[in-house]
């Protein structure tokens, strides 16, 4: 048998053709930052979730968030989910599917932590719960979270993140904006701290009430930051605007925010700070 003819046999019948879905790449082992679209092998991101080109923090659920955070967490007013208030067709299908995939009943988690040994009242709202939005449920939540606080004397840290009022719940939605903000004045009238955490995205209701209603405001970089959709705007006022309007980048340029702080820098400046704000209180007290 010639050589050549020798090869062809053994590559013809040794070497297995690859099926199409055999050829595929797993879902997720590739990913593109949605801020600057660069292309990345999935563990460059880190356990932090961040994209190695740009800093941008990806959304994940609140439990992630807490994980970032602190180890010692005490979980309140777990059992609270809508009711949808308004019957609004097919919503609890939507509920249960988001409870599925945060292990949430709503969207946003609160309870007692410790950041480094300072404890404070933390929530944190997860955009992967019907886009974070706020509802009836989670304005309660977040509305004990601040009462709980002024009750223990707890300073208080949100990490926000939201599309907004929840369209399926109406004026119920709306209405948890009033609610929150009066809970927020009340805790800052008994002389406590609350520092909010703008992630991405802060729109809305949200960003109109307790987002921005904190002592100190810091963010997460290339978060979508404002109130209106810039498409909405740009119709409205007949104007292009420019691609930063609606960053943290820009609000922290006219002193809507104090700091831009690295998701993974994040427990470090929290502790930094309640540390200081330790400090205040103790020698006020002398």
């Amino acid at each position: 048998m010639l050589f050549g003819e020798h090869v062809k046999r053994f590559s013809s019948r040794s070497v297995p053709k690859l099926k199409h879905d055999q050829a595929k790449v797993p879902s997720g082992i590739w990913q593109e930052c949605p801020h600057c679209h660069a292309g990345f092998y999935f563990k460059k991101a880190g356990q932090y979730r961040v994209c190695p080109e740009c800093g941008y923090g990806f959304r994940v659920t609140a439990r992630r968030r807490l994980k970032m955070l602190t180890k010692h967490f005490e979980e309140w007013d777990s059992d609270l989910e809508t009711r949808n208030p308004t019957e609004f067709p097919d919503y609890q299908r939507k509920i249960k599917k988001a409870q599925s995939a945060t292990h949430l009943k709503d969207g946003v988690l609160t309870g007692k932590a410790l950041i480094d040994d300072y404890p404070v009242a933390l929530g944190i709202m997860d955009p992967l719960f019907i886009m974070g939005s706020l509802g009836t449920a989670n304005g309660e939540r977040l509305t004990r979270l601040f009462e709980k606080a002024t009750e223990q004397q707890l300073p208080v840290i949100v990490l926000t993140a939201s599309g907004g009022a929840r369209m399926q719940e109406g004026i119920y939605s709306l209405m948890q904006m009033a609610k929150i903000s009066q809970a927020v004045n009340d805790h800052g009238k008994a002389g406590l701290a609350y520092i909010s955490v703008i992630m991405d995205p802060t729109t809305g209701g949200v960003t109109a009430s307790f987002a921005s209603q904190a002592d100190v405001t810091l963010a997460e970089p290339k978060a979508l930051y404002g109130f209106t959709g810039k498409r909405v705007i740009e119709q409205t006022i007949n104007k292009q605007l420019p691609n930063d309007f609606q960053s943290v980048e820009n609000g922290y340029q006219r002193g809507l925010i104090d700091e831009i702080v690295p998701r993974e820098q994040l427990a470090q400046r929290l502790s930094q700070l309640l540390s200081i704000l330790e400090a205040k209180k103790w020698g006020e007290t002398q």
